[in-house]
């Protein structure tokens, strides 16, 4: 598909010449491998829009944590970051310049999907502990490159997948499933209806002033000036992938864990544009099946159309059907003839699921241990929300081989 084999010029151009540069690269008597635990942990933000500000509001409640620089395209978005980080911290629009920083020590990297990738590299080619927001890819085939660059300079990198630090959802998983109360799972359903950030509409036609709008395109086909696409980017397949791999892959990377099992070998799709005709290319409205060899199946469902709404992960076993979502999870045995319903057993959140997932990184940045949503299952969750958008662009069964991935784990 034309959509995702066309040329990268900037992801690989760019990878190679940081690569090159040997000495960006930090050696083992670097930072992260004498942190204590009163040690200051000095942190830069590539891409500081809306995502990036929510997420520095639970990175700057941590003492360790200093912001000491930020980069973004659009001048008024690094402002705004650089206030909710104190007003100590250096601006900058080249996220390279962010990067040979001596004094930064991990990124958050929170720009648009199509940017993710190619930074996510350079920051590790740079020697920078990395935080990056989901999806870790645009293309299922970034993710090679990305976790090469993590194995090869001993990077810790944590997806911006929270369910993984969630403890009510480790709790379900243990409860639940790895018990073996659910038995054996042979249909996962997923669904996200309705989600506001897909509707933003911009009270401006013209370009910003401070607005580098040709960097922000990046690797993307370069085109004039378009509000739209610029303030509501994830309703376009060439910076973002719409619901499917905004929403699906936050489910989709809960399933595989649940699961065990990271790679579908097939996937449908059928959607479209059907209610929202405002420029966007990206359905508002989709559904898709991937398929897997430990023969079971997960759905996902999206819509935007008003009056649909919730947001959940079903999973469906012998033993009874698990529902659980950001708030909390109900377990719900399975019916008995003859025997009255038993009870569901019901369980909470216990704290905000990325001040969860921030500790760990933090934790991670010290230990130098794997974090919970490392860099292999980033990608091969991305992979299987692209996987689902590929069916849904070709308009017919993509199939895949896990062979091609499943020796890439980390060492």
């Amino acid at each position: 598909m034309s959509l995702e084999k066309k040329t990268r010029r900037a992801f690989l151009g760019d990878s190679a010449r940081v690569a090159a540069g040997a000495g960006l690269t930090l050696t083992a008597a670097n930072w992260n491998n004498v942190l204590g635990a009163n040690d200051r942990i000095r942190m830069g933000v590539i891409g500081s829009g809306d995502r990036a500000l929510q997420v520095m509001n639970h990175f700057v409640k941590e003492p360790e944590i200093e912001f000491a620089a930020i980069c973004d395209v659009y001048e008024k978005n690094a402002l705004m970051a650089k206030e909710r980080s104190g007003g100590k911290a250096t601006t900058t629009g080249d996220h390279k310049a962010l990067l040979a920083m001596k004094d930064v020590d991990a990124v958050l990297i929170a720009t648009p999907d199509h940017w993710h990738a190619s930074i996510a590299v350079d920051a590790c080619n740079a020697g920078k502990d990395v935080y990056v927001e989901k999806p870790l890819t645009w293309a299922w085939q970034e993710g090679r490159k990305v976790v090469e660059a993590v194995k090869a300079n001993k990077r810790v990198l944590q997806v911006g997948l929270q369910q993984r630090s969630g403890t009510h959802y480790a709790q379900a998983k243990a409860e639940f499933v790895d018990s073996g109360k659910l038995g054996k799972i042979s249909y996962v359903r997923t669904y996200w209806h309705g989600n506001g950030y897909h509707l933003r509409k911009p009270n401006f036609t013209e370009q910003p002033a401070g607005l580098d709008w040709k960097r922000w395109v990046g690797p993307a086909k370069p085109r004039p000036f378009n509000a739209h696409q610029f303030y509501n980017w994830r309703a376009y397949l060439d910076f973002g992938g719409g619901q499917i791999t905004d929403l699906f892959t936050h489910w989709i990377d809960v399933v595989h864990w649940y699961m065990g099992e990271e790679l579908p070998i097939a996937a449908v799709a059928s959607g479209g544009v059907y209610h929202y005709n405002d420029g966007r290319d990206a359905p508002d409205t989709i559904s898709i099946l991937l398929e897997y060899p430990k023969k079971w199946t997960a759905t996902f469902e999206a819509t935007l159309v008003p009056g649909a709404r919730g947001a959940a992960i079903e999973f469906m076993g012998e033993g009874g059907m698990l529902y659980i979502d950001r708030g909390g999870y109900r377990f719900t045995p399975a019916f008995r003839r003859g025997q009255p319903p038993a009870e569901p057993i019901v369980g909470r959140a216990a704290m905000a699921l990325e001040t969860e997932h921030v500790r760990n990184f933090i934790s991670c940045l010290k230990s130098r241990k794997t974090p919970n949503s490392d860099v292999v299952s980033g990608h091969r969750s991305a992979l299987a929300s692209n996987l689902g958008k590929i069916a849904y662009l070709q308009k017919k069964r993509v199939t895949f081989d896990p062979a091609v991935e499943k020796s890439y784990v980390l060492s």
